[in-house]
């Protein structure tokens, strides 16, 4: 059994990591509810522009974006990898990278080539650790997202796209459910002509505009603005899934580290109460020899 003052060292070192991740529970909780905040602010936009090109993919057939063509066959694909700056949040991470692997490695079985793109510090080293070819990264995004940040990350993607470069784009980042449950998804962002649209126009009537000043240019500037919208609430809802997790995850340390300095303790008290007896056992008995 340890001594007395290494039982005690002990748990003072567990006393002070607790106040850290005591600490940093409160921080991810207060954190936690503005990410949250911000990411339901910007659903009913994203949910409207989703709407209005849904609609003007259909309204103009005389004219087909680039971005509303399915290519005949699929050779190349770009990803847009959001993941957290920091760690401490559990498998946040580790989860959506996982996802990311598991399509990448589809994709590579079927003959395609892969570009990427990493928006947060913790993708941007695992995609340099794999050696899949990036071709731009935002990174330091901050507690806000910044949608001046991510447009440069995502222009690469589009113009790759535009170019006939790749055929297929997707985002992978973590969507947020509750407090206590995330999930990381995969979804397609170009061409917009599959899930994307599908559902938000009714068979039973269509809608007419009149464009100024021409089709061309109206739908060249919204599907744009479309693209970034969906990845500015794709980084808003991996931020709002971040802080939930590492509160949750400060917390489970925190009781955790609660429980290991209770278990010391009581190591510490039998050593101390060991020590009491062996002591008395030594006077009695040597009291007794005299």
């Amino acid at each position: 059994m340890p001594g007395s003052k290494e039982i005690r060292t002990k748990i003072k070192s567990v006393q002070n990591t607790r106040k850290i991740t005591k600490a940093m529970e409160m921080v991810a909780a207060s954190k936690m509810r503005k990410a949250q905040e911000r990411m339901r602010k910007a659903r009913p936009y994203a949910d409207k522009i989703r709407n209005i090109a849904a609609h003007l993919a259909t309204a103009n057939p005389e004219y087909r974006h680039p971005f509303l063509v399915n290519h005949d066959s699929v050779k190349a694909a770009g990803f847009i990898v959001v993941t957290a700056d920091k760690g401490l949040c559990g498998g946040l991470n580790t989860n959506v990278l996982r996802a990311f692997t598991t399509k990448l490695r589809e994709l590579t079985n079927a003959g395609e080539t892969v570009i990427t793109s990493a928006i947060g510090n913790k993708g941007f080293g695992f995609l340099n650790r794999i050696g899949a070819k990036v071709v731009s990264h935002a990174v330091q995004m901050g507690d806000t997202p910044h949608l001046e940040k991510l447009i440069g990350p995502v222009k690469v993607q589009l113009d790759a796209y535009t170019r006939g470069e790749i055929d297929q784009v997707f985002i992978c980042y973590t969507r947020f459910i509750n407090t206590m449950k995330q999930e990381p998804v995969i979804e397609q962002l170009l061409p917009l002509t599959a899930d994307r649209l599908q559902g938000e126009t009714s068979a039973e009537y269509s809608w007419d505009y009149l464009y100024e000043p021409d089709a061309q240019a109206v739908l060249d500037e919204l599907l744009v603005r479309y693209i970034e919208s969906l990845v500015y609430q794709a980084v808003a809802e991996n931020m709002a899934s971040e802080q939930s997790a590492r509160m949750v995850a400060m917390k489970a340390a925190s009781d955790n580290a609660k429980k290991v300095i209770e278990d010391l303790q009581l190591t510490y008290n039998k050593a101390r109460q060991a020590a009491i007896t062996k002591e008395l056992s030594e006077i009695v008995a040597g009291a007794a020899a005299v």
